[in-house]
């Protein structure tokens, strides 16, 4: 059975980025799935799906950057909150979203 799971890195401090908020929500109805804040690796503590709650379908991860910098001393953060959408396809595969980011900038991929 697959999951879905995500981290953050920083890219101005160069490491994980801890006290991130991130919600997971379905994109088809918007019904909020899942709720986290990172922990000192950037992580959650358990993936956002597993099992039998990951399914098919176009998802939306929203992580809460400008909250995460501003609380670093960055006074005018250009981004706020950066989403990311995505299908999961094959729900016994694994799905794993990482945020590059920065207060002007950010990247990502589907990582392994």
């Amino acid at each position: 059975m697959g999951k879905l799971t995500t981290h953050v890195l920083d890219t101005v401090q160069g490491g994980p980025a801890a006290g991130v908020r991130i919600e997971l929500r379905r994109v088809k109805d918007g019904k909020l799935i899942a709720s986290v804040t990172t922990n000192a690796d950037g992580r959650g503590d358990r993936p956002l799906l597993e099992g039998d709650t990951l399914e098919s379908g176009e998802y939306e991860l929203l992580f809460m950057v400008r909250e995460y910098f501003m609380e670093r001393g960055v006074d005018s953060p250009f981004l706020d909150r950066v989403p990311v959408r995505f299908v999961v396809f094959d729900t016994a595969q694994n799905y794993h979203v990482p945020l590059l980011v920065s207060p002007w900038a950010y990247s990502t991929y589907r990582g392994s």
